[in-house]
């Protein structure tokens, strides 16, 4: 391929990458030539066979980032799959989200504790495991975490999920105050209303529909196919001097 937006030789670990919007990024990530290990709930079959034509390596981990439990287990393994074709830990995209919808004034601890610790608690813990591996060599890498439109804006009815999503812009600043200078870039991605799982109830309710549809001025729903392009910037070297950064891709949403 060739170019500053090739990715070969370098190994992405995916989260979230069985479906959705961490799908579609993993195939961009490949395409670009990236070997993909996919971290997600449940099996990644889909996600292997759209990855199978490009010919880059793909290992699946099963693994649920409910808890912090599994994370140390995860980075062994994916450092192991790494090694195994002849490459390391270079790229790590935090997609893997839930969401919670109540209203505030009825919204239960549980539904906040399980947000908040696949979102935010999770995620900066696989963070700080991985950055030691891309740290220990001297060699940096790249982190892109999947924040949200909702960290900028409010939203309704969502409170966990935007605390989180709030926190997870803050948290893609601190670290790349801290690591810039180290060789790690560390940026976001915030996503707009696009077709996944977590969008369904909103899709499904005509007058929601109508509204954000009436916001966006692309005129559509994003297509997670389309968030792509974003990850492999921000993974590769023409990215090499950006820090910190909560890249909207939103068909236009936050400028109307």
């Amino acid at each position: 391929m060739g170019g500053p937006f090739d990715l070969t030789g370098r190994t992405a670990i995916v989260t979230g990458a069985n479906t959705g919007l961490g799908q579609a990024i993993a195939v961009a990530l490949a395409k670009a030539g990236a070997g993909i290990v996919a971290v997600g709930r449940s099996r990644m079959d889909e996600t292997r066979e759209l990855i199978a034509p490009t010919g880059r390596p793909f290992h699946e981990i099963t693994a649920d980032l409910g808890s912090i439990a599994p994370i140390a287990g995860l980075v062994e393994e994916a450092q192991a799959a790494a090694a195994g074709d002849g490459s390391r830990l270079d790229i790590l995209v935090n997609n893997a989200g839930i969401i919670r919808r109540g209203d505030a004034i009825d919204f239960t601890e549980a539904d906040w504790d399980a947000v908040m610790d696949v979102n935010l608690k999770s995620t900066f813990f696989l963070t700080q495991a991985v950055a030691k591996r891309m740290l220990a060599d001297g060699r940096g890498g790249k982190v892109i975490n999947i924040a949200s439109l909702l960290s900028f804006q409010g939203g309704i009815r969502i409170p966990s999920y935007t605390a989180s999503k709030s926190g997870l812009a803050g948290l893609t600043r601190l670290l790349a105050c801290e690591w810039a200078a180290k060789g790690i870039n560390v940026n976001a991605i915030a996503p707009g209303y696009f077709v996944t799982n977590n969008t369904q109830a909103l899709r499904e309710d005509a007058e929601r529909n109508a509204a954000i549809l009436g916001r966006i001025p692309a005129g559509h729903w994003g297509k997670p196919e389309e968030l792509g392009g974003a990850a492999v910037f921000l993974a590769s070297d023409a990215a090499a001097y950006i820090h910190g950064v909560v890249l909207p891709v939103d068909g236009g949403w936050l400028a109307r």
